[in-house]
């Protein structure tokens, strides 16, 4: 029940909502399910051209490209050359071209002729730093570092070595953590709808709506105000999508040159070789621990495996308080394309790593899992987070608290802790309309992309709360550069930057409908109450109007209000626990994960249903990353050998465990807290100490392959 307030608006006690922090089907559902949804790369307009780019197959190469020759094949309508000179990784775009079909494209690109002399190159951490290898880059040398221009490192060296020797336990390992792609199923690209003049819509895959008009605008040759983009669906982000990217740019120019649409999108094996992928680590950790189990120094030696790029800048010590710590940071260069951010960037490495020093310092001084966490993590909050997750997986049950388990014949099984951190707070810079029609109808509208994270639903259960409706009584109007301004989606930032802005909007509009509605209901306006669907008095509840009624007593044009960011009605600071329950067959090496639990806070949690859908989410990403994902380079030939979704394993429905996603209850802000990043972390290492809780097998190499698990076995024999 909403009823006339003045002042700055609030989310109100929770128990008062009827809609807010209530389980709300996605309203996208059924349309997806029926095959409705309409997809960037499903999207056909008429007279639409398919462009195809044409990749150099060499890890580095000095080229030169002929494009005429494709233009000899009948139906091929353009061909151009999009870079001269040299290329630095293997699939790297060199030309492009567009035509009548998908297949007379592909033939077009295969005639296209690319003279190339490769070059000398590294694709593996290995041969990067080997004396006398190949330079990737002229700009910097292969293993430079990262976040200062010296090797000075963070934190003090001299009194770190000191507190290892005065450690009663140290441990010394290096932990390696695979190249992960981010598999989207729809891949890069976009269709430019363009016919010359000087307008042009572009229907694209990206994380940024509103930042695609000013990238296309330039290869079309118009004003960026006169772009158009639309995402009406996504088929997946999770960091990679934040820049038009070449497959994009291509299609511009093409379309500008021809005055026809052209649609281009990657193909699978461009996806793997150019599109990029979450950085790979290897990191070497000394760490120390007193009796009592505080951790009293660690020394880390990291390598960022960011290809041409540099890496996400995550460090350690991560999370656990650390009396001394010393840091050497670099970025390890390889002829392979770039990372780029991968739900939580850079944050799951370092997790791992840190989570496994934890535990092998806790199984050093015998002393429990759980317990040595919460005695170096000042947080209360994870320490309820921690309780709880153990609760959860069973672990004052378990056997192997302070020591790892041998398995009971050819089966062991284990259990292992991780924790995370984020922020998740929003910003301004994204505004709102809430609309409401003569006829009844509620709209509500705002730019921003839906990744599949169920924004669409949220943005129609505000102001459904707000009018004392349900969600599916309001339509959601969004993707669109046309509609008020939205925000990036990324970092976690995106229900924190748009619901403030909704619930503004929402706000003004029950203000200004409150004191339209007051002379006819005969009551002052701070009187007028919006539930059930209905409009009435707060003296008279049993009288009053159906909603209906009450809107057919507006004029004719309806009435809206638009809002904007309100920094209260946000906040950041998110804390989570992960536990994972593993079953490692001894014979095989075969590890399944049997059960995951997320504890998790974020604050005031719109949308339960889709809040537990990201967590579960995360879980599943966290598994493919500890068993099954990795890229593999052929370091000869600098190609990748599994480059497809037939050999890059993904976890499928036979290795998805039971997941139990919690809201912690026991974070009270009032404030909206995003919830992306934070439960991809802990995942990777919680799996991996649960392995070695099991059977004593501590496998420091992501993913963990049964071979890998074979192996650690036999060096306990």
């Amino acid at each position: 029940m909403t009823s006339q307030d003045n002042g700055t608006p609030s989310w109100g006690a929770r128990a008062d909502h009827r809609v807010l922090n209530k389980d709300t089907r996605r309203l996208s559902g059924p349309e997806k399910v029926k095959g409705e949804a309409i997809y960037s790369i499903d999207r056909h307009v008429p007279d639409m051209l398919y462009g195809k780019l044409v990749c150099i197959p060499v890890a580095k190469a000095e080229f030169t490209v002929d494009v005429d020759p494709a233009m000899e094949i009948e139906g091929v309508v353009i061909a151009i050359p999009l870079r001269e000179g040299s290329t630095l990784y293997n699939g790297q775009a060199v030309a492009a071209v567009a035509a009548e079909t998908p297949e007379l494209a592909e033939d077009g690109a295969r005639a296209v002729v690319v003279n190339y002399t490769p070059q000398g190159f590294v694709v593996t951490a290995e041969s990067a730093k080997a004396p006398g290898a190949p330079q990737v880059s002229s700009r910097s040398p292969n293993h430079a570092p990262r976040g200062g221009s010296n090797d000075k490192g963070r934190g003090d060296m001299d009194a770190t070595m000191e507190a290892l020797d005065a450690s009663d336990f140290v441990v010394e390992a290096e932990f390696d953590v695979a190249i992960q792609h981010h598999a989207c199923l729809e891949t890069h690209g976009l269709l430019a709808d363009f016919k010359g003049g000087d307008e042009a819509t572009i229907y694209a895959s990206t994380q940024v709506a509103f930042g695609i008009p000013g990238s296309a605008a330039g290869p079309l040759g118009l004003d960026r105000q006169n772009v158009r983009c639309v995402v009406e669906h996504m088929g997946g982000g999770f960091g990679a999508k934040f820049s038009m990217d070449v497959a994009g740019r291509a299609a511009c120019l093409m379309a500008a040159e021809v005055g026809r649409p052209v649609s281009m999108f990657n193909d699978r094996r461009q996806e793997f070789e150019t599109s990029g992928n979450r950085s790979g680590s290897i990191q070497r950790i000394k760490a120390g621990v007193a009796k009592d189990g505080e951790i009293l120094a660690m020394h880390s030696d990291m390598d960022k495996l960011g290809g041409v790029g540099r890496g996400p800048g995550a460090v350690q010590p991560y999370i656990y308080n650390v009396l001394e710590s010393f840091t050497l940071d670099y970025a390890l260069h390889t002829n392979t394309d770039s990372s780029r951010a991968m739900r939580a960037p850079g944050h799951p490495q370092v997790s791992f790593a840190m989570e496994s020093v934890v535990d092998m310092l806790a199984y050093g001084i015998g002393a429990d899992l759980v317990e040595i966490r919460k005695r170096n993590l000042s947080d209360p909050a994870y320490h309820r987070q921690l309780d709880r997750v153990a609760q959860e997986i069973g672990w004052n049950e378990h056997q192997h608290r302070t020591a790892p388990g041998k398995g009971d014949g050819w089966i062991a099984e284990g259990i292992g802790f991780g924790v995370s951190t984020w922020g998740g707070g929003g910003g301004p810079g994204a505004a709102a309309e809430v609309r409401i029609e003569r006829d009844g109808g509620v709209t509500s509208s705002i730019g921003v992309q839906d990744l599949g994270t169920g924004v669409r639903t949220l943005v129609a259960m505000i102001p459904a709360e707000e009018f004392g409706l349900q969600a599916s009584d309001v339509l959601p109007r969004i993707g669109d550069t046309q509609l008020p301004n939205g925000v990036g989606s990324g970092g976690s930032v995106t229900t924190a930057s748009v619901a403030p802005c909704l619930k503004d909007a929402s706000h003004k509009t029950r203000l200004a409908f409150a004191e339209h509605l007051a002379s006819v209901l005969k009551c002052e306006a701070k009187d007028v109450t919006f539930a059930d669907g209905k409009v009435f008095a707060k003296s008279a509840p049993d009288r009053g109007l159906t909603w209906k009624d009450a809107c057919a007593t507006l004029p004719a044009e309806g009435l809206a209000r638009t809002g904007k960011w309100i920094g209260d009605l946000q906040t950041s600071g998110a804390h989570g626990a992960q536990a994972a329950r593993v079953q490692v067959d001894l014979m095989t090496g075969a590890v399944k994960v049997l059960k995951m639990v997320a504890v998790q806070d974020s604050g005031l949690v719109l949308n339960p249903l889709t809040w537990r859908s990201q967590v579960n989410g995360a879980m599943i990403q966290s598994i493919g990353l500890a068993l099954y994902e990795g890229r593999v380079m052929e370091p000869d030939l600098g190609i990748q050998i599994n480059a497809n979704l037939g050999d890059y394993k993904l976890p499928g429905c036979m290795e998805i465990p039971e997941l139990v996603a919690i809201v912690d209850d026991e974070d009270t802000r009032q404030a909206v807290i995003g919830v992306g990043e934070p439960p991809a972390i802990p995942g990777a290492g919680a799996i991996a100490n649960a392995i070695h809780n099991a059977c004593g097998a501590r496998i420091t190499s992501l993913p963990i392959t049964p071979d890998k698990v074979l192996e650690a076995l036999a060096k306990l024999s």
